[in-house]
């Protein structure tokens, strides 16, 4: 196994992305509600996070282009979520909250796929080892989840913002330990969905695997808006809140390791398939069970299926439909589909189930959702090849 210490630049920027991520998942709903703002309010401000990962990667990506000096816009990103995020501090008006968001937002979902073009550029004929280098970040993620669970329950949620500039700092310090290669990698325009390039029979597979990475992210809405909120309104605190979360993200990097063989047993249609059968339990149990912190664990547990292997399994099949060149078109593409379409119309779908039934209305929706998902993988089984 070859060592990758020498790429620990590209693993320190994924472990403080990553920890700044797993400092606002789980804790911005609740430093929202402390704050005052209603369901709605809230799956108004998050739908503005997801939003911006339909517009602002494309935007960055033309910039980049014609820019001589790559790296300064990574940086300049990175400052930028620091200024913008910390402006939270001083606002409790819903306007200037969503004017915020879209800042922030904007910086911080623009600045991933910029440095995945990096990494994959720095790793060249090493990209296998491309798993060992993105696990800091599940690592990052975790170490925020449980350090932010304790120091909340400590200081109360209306602290968020306070707490976690240190961790956008350190984000920007990454930045500046890392340099693009001497031919910076091209992050080329959205390809689109009826390329000529694409077969007719595998044409149809691929806007039904588009319509479910959609379906897969808009059945997590009520997860990443409201399941924190849902736990503290049934009795948890910080503490356990980032407990439940951490246990998601280690199913999820234990998977991430046994996924090679997974795929190459189920392959990725089938796989998919089957993640959506999880789904639907682990909203199940996570509407209609919530008191129950072991049933908890265990719906976490399925992160590693609705999650890092539904993940996983995308990636490869987008690479059967864009390969080689045409690899960023189809990244670019099913990120703005996927995380900004389906987490709209998720965190939307959640707010409205909210307001009408709470946390168990929301998450069932969520569930609703996962079957359709399943539904429409089952249904386009026989295409699912690509020739």
């Amino acid at each position: 196994m070859r060592s990758t210490l020498k790429y620990w630049p590209l693993s320190a920027f994924y472990g403080t992305y990553y920890l700044v991520l797993g400092a606002f998942s789980p804790y911005f709903g609740p430093f929202l509600t402390s704050r005052g703002f209603s369901a709605f309010d809230l799956s108004l401000v998050m739908s503005a996070w997801y939003a911006a990962r339909v517009f602002a990667p494309p935007g960055w990506s033309l910039v980049i282009r014609r820019s001589s000096d790559p790296i300064r816009w990574l940086r300049l990103g990175a400052a930028a979520t620091l200024v913008a995020f910390s402006a939270y501090w001083w606002t409790h008006n819903l306007f200037w909250m969503l004017a915020i968001m879209l800042v922030f937002a904007s910086a911080y979902n623009s600045i991933l796929p910029q440095f995945e073009a990096l990494a994959l550029s720095k790793l060249g004929k090493d990209r296998a080892d491309y798993g060992r280098i993105r696990v800091w970040g599940s690592i990052g993620f975790v170490i925020a989840n449980l350090s932010f669970g304790s120091l909340l329950s400590l200081l109360g949620y209306g602290s968020l913002i306070l707490a976690m500039l240190p961790c956008f700092l350190l984000l920007l310090i990454a930045t500046w330990l890392n340099e693009y290669p001497k031919v910076a990698p091209h992050l080329q325009d959205i390809a689109s969905i009826t390329s000529e390039n694409i077969p007719g029979k595998a044409k149809s597979g691929l806007i039904s695997f588009f319509a479910a990475a959609i379906l897969m992210q808009a059945a997590h809405g009520a997860f990443y808006v409201f399941y924190s909120v849902h736990l503290d309104k049934n009795g948890y605190d910080a503490r356990w809140i980032g407990g439940l979360w951490a246990t998601g993200v280690l199913a999820e990097i234990a998977m991430f390791l046994w996924l090679p063989k997974i795929l190459s047993r189920l392959g990725a249609h089938k796989l998919m398939t089957w993640c959506f059968a999880a789904g639907c339990v682990r909203w199940i149990l996570t509407a209609e069970l919530p008191q129950y912190p072991w049933v908890m664990m265990a719906a976490q547990l399925t992160h590693a299926l609705t999650f890092a292997a539904f993940h996983g399994a995308c990636m490869h099949r987008i690479a059967d439909y864009y390969p080689a060149g045409r690899a960023t078109h189809g990244q670019a593409l099913l990120f703005g589909l996927s995380s900004g379409v389906g987490g709209v119309a998720g965190a939307w779908l959640a707010g409205a189930l909210w307001m009408l039934g709470s946390g168990s209305a929301s998450f069932l929706g969520a569930a609703v959702v996962s079957a359709l998902g399943f539904w429409l993988m089952w249904r386009e089984r026989e295409v699912a090849a690509v020739p």
